[in-house]
């Protein structure tokens, strides 16, 4: 079995102790099938096969079933995949632990940038877990146009939430998805819920893109705004403000708090102009200090009065069942959009119908009018060879 190396870099202390973390571990030669989630080898433990090269789905299913962070991770990273040779293996391990999801609380939580929004979910995160919940963090950040990686490291900037056993943060890069919401984010929630999460947080990458994205995925949705109402009002979309259940005014501490008080009353003003983003429920404005870790404890009971009053109304349901019609219809969106694009002959016919468009010699709609005939062409042109030529046959 092939083994991994550590090594020290040349700018490590001679005498460095054991407190001195730094090492550069290698790559492993002669890998050859590169499914995603492969894991140092050595790093195998009872229970479940981590010590394999490549997890399959009942590996997968046990793992996360039984609350498995490492095996947790890898499956989101299974989930993730763009690998066509990945989707059915990572679609078997969703429908496998599909039957374990629907029990956690979501709550979506956006705000403008320099709200404090990472701080004051590590802080919430923090008191959920003292009070004996399992919290799984899900951060979307933007998307380095370099690495595709994550560029906010959402993970780093909760620090001690991320050392507790009772939390699981899981940054992604939205992949340059509008509105910061990566394309997966549905499916690593379910996987999250199945591993025993019961509360899941998902943070957006900010206001202003499609928030209505997160409303669609997530029970209670909390905007966070600045302190000091004022130049702020002017930075919040009425939109964004129609799909808040809750608006916090973070920051309320010290210097801050009076400001914060004026931004309550002018918040509670805007409110009542605005529908209501959930029938049979009012939304309001609250005062939270992260710092102070004030104001939280106040928010969470406002959370589950709002679980209890839209499960009591029928609310609840409701917008579960939605969001189940609204995935599933997103996702016939994305399977055709990628049927239409991969296809060879659209490949082919593209390249000539832009240049025709970019020319002015056709209209936009016409060169789409052209593509798509073409596409039904190629592809009732298929079903006809099929029907003539059934499997098995000549």
């Amino acid at each position: 079995m092939a083994k991994y190396t550590n090594t020290k870099p040349d700018w490590v202390p001679e005498n460095a102790d054991k407190n001195f973390a730094t090492s550069v571990m290698s790559g492993i030669d002669g890998i050859k099938d590169l499914t995603v989630g492969n894991i140092n080898p050595d790093l195998g433990t009872t229970g479940f096969r981590k010590n394999r090269m490549i997890l399959d789905v009942e590996d997968y299913v046990k793992g996360v079933a039984a609350g498995d962070r490492m095996i947790l991770s890898r499956a989101i990273t299974l989930i993730e995949s763009n690998s066509p040779r990945h989707f059915p293996k990572a679609q078997r391990v969703l429908q496998e632990l599909l039957r374990r999801t629907g029990k956690a609380l979501r709550i979506g939580i956006t705000g403008v940038p320099g709200a404090g929004k990472s701080t004051m979910i590590e802080a919430f995160g923090n008191m959920l877990c003292d009070m004996g919940h399992r919290v799984a963090v899900l951060t979307v950040d933007p998307t380095s146009s370099v690495t595709k990686g994550s560029i906010l490291g959402d993970k780093t900037r909760m620090g001690t939430l991320s050392r507790r056993e009772e939390a699981f943060i899981r940054p992604s890069p939205a992949g340059g998805t509008l509105g910061g919401v990566a394309r997966k984010s549905r499916e690593t929630m379910l996987l999250c819920e199945a591993a025993g999460y019961d509360v899941i947080l998902i943070e957006t990458v900010g206001v202003g893109q499609s928030e209505t994205t997160v409303r669609s995925m997530v029970d209670f949705f909390l905007l966070v705004v600045l302190t000091g109402a004022g130049d702020e009002l002017q930075g919040i979309k009425k939109g964004i403000m129609e799909l808040a259940d809750a608006i916090v005014i973070n920051k309320a501490d010290g210097d801050n708090r009076t400001k914060a008080q004026v931004a309550r009353g002018e918040y509670e003003r805007m409110i009542e102009y605005i529908r209501p983003a959930t029938r049979g429920w009012q939304t309001h404005a609250y005062l939270v200090s992260a710092l102070e870790k004030t104001g939280l404890k106040e928010l969470w009971d406002v959370i589950r009065i709002f679980e209890n009053t839209t499960k009591e109304n029928g609310a609840f349901k409701m917008r579960r069942e939605g969001q189940l019609l609204d995935w599933m219809n997103s996702m016939i969106d994305e399977h055709l959009h990628n049927l239409f694009f991969d296809d060879p002959v659209i490949l082919g016919r593209m390249p000539e119908v832009r240049e025709a468009v970019l020319k002015g010699a056709v209209s936009p709609s016409q060169g789409v009018a052209e593509l798509i005939h073409v596409f039904d062409i190629h592809r009732a042109s298929d079903r006809h060879v099929d029907l003539l030529h059934p499997e098995g046959e000549g």
